[in-house]
C-alpha cells in the first residue's frame, strides 16, 4: 500500500513538471547565430582582415608547440588544443612537425565538433603543400566549414528583393 502512494505521488509530482514545460525560452547563445540573424560586426572598412565574423580560427606556432584557438568574436576563446597537452604530446616524436599539425586538426576538429561549432572564418594564408595547407586540409576533411555564411538582414518596405528564410517552419 505505501509503494502505491509513493508511485501515485510521483506521477503527480512528474505532472506537475510537465505543466511547467508548456512555455519554453531559448537559452542558447548560439541559437540566433545558428539561425544567421544575430549581429557582426563590422569593424571598418580600413581594417584588414576586418572583424565581421562569429567564430574564427587562430593557429600559432612556436618554436617547439602548434595551437589552434577558435575565437568567439565577443566571449573570446571557446575551443582550444595545443600539441603542449601531454595527452597529445605523449604520441607525437615533435611537436611542430607535418604529422603534428595533421594531428592537431584531427583533435581541433573533433573537439570543434563535439561543441557544435562547424562554420569559422579562417584568414590563414597557406603555402602550397606546407604544414598550414595540410592543417587546413585535414580539417576540412573531417567536416569543418572554413567559411561562415551570410548574415540574414532584415528586410525594409523599400528594399525591391525579398529573399526567403533559409529555414523551414513545420506545422
Amino acid at each position: 500500500m505505501a509503494s502505491s502512494k509513493r508511485i501515485y505521488h510521483k506521477i503527480q509530482a512528474l505532472n506537475k513538471c510537465n505543466e511547467g514545460a508548456k512555455y519554453l525560452v531559448n537559452r542558447n547563445p548560439r541559437n540566433l547565430e545558428r539561425l544567421r540573424i544575430a549581429y557582426k560586426p563590422d569593424g571598418y572598412h580600413l581594417e584588414k582582415p576586418g572583424r565581421s565574423y562569429w567564430h574564427k580560427l587562430d593557429l600559432i606556432a612556436s618554436n617547439k608547440y602548434v595551437t589552434a584557438k577558435l575565437k568567439h568574436n565577443q566571449n573570446g576563446t571557446v575551443v582550444e588544443s595545443s600539441t603542449s597537452e601531454w595527452a597529445i604530446k605523449q604520441y607525437l616524436f615533435k611537436g611542430n612537425d607535418t604529422s603534428a599539425y595533421i594531428n592537431l586538426a584531427k583533435i581541433f576538429a573533433l573537439r570543434c565538433m563535439e561543441a557544435g561549432l562547424t562554420e569559422m572564418r579562417c584568414d590563414l594564408q597557406p603555402i602550397q603543400d606546407g604544414k598550414v595547407d595540410k592543417f587546413l586540409k585535414t580539417l576540412i576533411e573531417c567536416g569543418i566549414s572554413l567559411q561562415e555564411p551570410n548574415r540574414i538582414k532584415a528586410v525594409q518596405p523599400w528594399d525591391m528583393d525579398r529573399p526567403e528564410k533559409p529555414w523551414e517552419v513545420i506545422e
